[in-house]
């Protein structure tokens, strides 16, 4: 067999993997790089330019759970989003390669590897980006679904007119309403589509490394700064950051924050010199911030600096129309990852779909189409394999025999959600979780 014309990058830190695999890969693939710490990872990939990276998910021994794999994914995928990555992991966890490929890995190797399906694996990895057209999951999320209505047809107006522009810009809305991927949109509009994008979830970073990870450290400026670190500011120099849920910043930390949006200019910790930065920032949050100004929670001078431009994205339950063509579009994404055979969906499960609530909006209905193909059995997704969790209609922290009170609920629960379907009773009783049988009885009961 020919050798295949892509560029694999080897990280692991085991000596006699690293061997062995320089005798395997060098047989099937032109170029072939191995390293041996992560720490190499990101100036390896630019100098090399790898079409697959196998990266190992463990770097030390005595710390075996996967996040320093899940850590180096992130930051592949975050500056590099055309390689593919390969996990490697000594542990057959079904859950922890489930939660890499969701973050962008390709496929995922357990330790002793099969040398047929590693090869197989990474020559597949290899090609992707060499199709013209293949509807993957990355490829998907990296594009806006728009859909037809008006909300999102005046939002789509809106970001077309301020793309080309370096305005910063507050992206709200509540969880899994797709904040990260229309930011995505907006820098692939931009002129600064060629340059990186980094992407910062500000409320999972510790108040400890809060600066160190915005902004850099110097070698010795603490006690495990044992080299110098570029932080996210300085990697999105020329392109745009992303700081996603900046609502839960702490106070004390937003005035760091806002220094460095103000000058356009970071000094690493440690450091004195002032580094000038060139960035288009985007800022997202489920929070309502101009709620937390007025209680003294958000600082009101950093507000109106991420806030030149606002754009709200409705949650689901406002978009009804879109849930059948975003369905079809999870369904062609998974039933190619998976390897299943399932091409549609039944009207059945699509009503089930479209009278639920969505309270995890986009997010929750993919996780729901990505579970239902796992399980089908044929060519359509049936009711069967929609799994979803039902509206409860008495709220679990009412009194115990507090029955006025529950009927009170139970009847106002029923007419909100006739008016919502539009006295549609199929779809009110499978929002309510209830039989239509046990509807018409409760509609006889209220007199409604």
């Amino acid at each position: 067999m020919a050798k295949q014309k892509a560029r694999i990058l080897v990280v692991d830190d085991n000596s006699g993997i690293r061997a062995a695999l320089k005798l395997l890969l060098p047989i099937h693939f032109a170029e072939v790089e191995l390293i041996s710490s992560p720490k190499e990872l990101m100036s390896k990939i630019s100098s090399f330019s790898p079409d697959v990276v196998l990266l190992d998910m463990n770097f030390y021994t005595d710390i075996n759970t996967g996040n320093e794999g899940l850590f180096w994914l992130s930051e592949i995928k975050s500056k590099y989003a055309e390689i593919e990555v390969v996990l490697f992991t000594a542990y057959a966890d079904i859950a922890l390669a489930v939660e890499g490929m969701k973050r962008g890995a390709f496929d995922f190797i357990v330790k002793p590897w099969d040398n047929e399906k590693l090869i197989e694996t990474l020559r597949k990895a290899s090609q992707v980006n060499k199709k013209e057209s293949r509807p993957t999951e990355t490829g998907v999320e990296s594009s806006m679904f728009w859909g037809g209505g008006k909300a999102m047809k005046a939002i789509r107006s809106r970001v077309n007119k301020i793309a080309d522009t370096d305005a910063t810009i507050l992206i709200t809305g509540e969880n899994g309403t797709g904040k990260d991927v229309l930011a995505r949109e907006i820098h692939r509009l931009s002129d600064r589509t060629l340059q990186p994008m980094v992407n910062v979830d500000a409320g999972a970073i510790t108040e400890t490394l809060f600066e160190s990870e915005l902004f850099g450290h110097v070698k010795g400026a603490f006690t495990d700064a044992h080299t110098d670190h570029v932080g996210k500011f300085e990697l999105a120099d020329g392109g745009t950051l992303f700081l996603d849920e900046i609502g839960n910043i702490p106070l004390h930390l937003q005035a760091k924050l806002l220094r460095v949006i103000q000058n356009r200019s970071v000094v690493r910790v440690g450091d004195t010199k002032e580094i000038p930065i060139d960035i288009r920032l985007i800022c997202a949050t489920n929070k309502d911030l101009g709620k937390m100004v007025a209680e003294g929670e958000f600082r009101e001078d950093l507000y109106y600096r991420i806030n030149t431009i606002h754009i709200n994205l409705p949650p689901l339950r406002e978009r009804i129309d879109e849930i059948e063509p975003l369905t079809k579009l999870f369904l062609g994404i998974f039933a190619e990852k998976y390897r299943r055979k399932v091409s549609g969906i039944s009207e059945e499960a699509l009503e089930l779909l479209k009278s639920h609530s969505w309270s995890g909006n986009i997010r929750e209905l993919r996780n729901c189409i990505e579970k239902g193909v796992i399980l089908s059995e044929g060519d359509i997704l049936t009711p069967k394999e929609i799994e979803l969790k039902t509206i409860q209609i008495e709220p679990e922290s009412r009194e115990i025999g507090s029955e006025d009170s529950l009927e009170e609920t139970e009847k106002k629960a029923i007419m909100v959600a006739i008016g919502r379907f539009g006295g549609n009773l199929s779809m009110v009783a499978k929002s309510l979780g209830i039989s239509r049988p046990t509807l018409y009885a409760k509609l006889k009961k209220y007199n409604i």
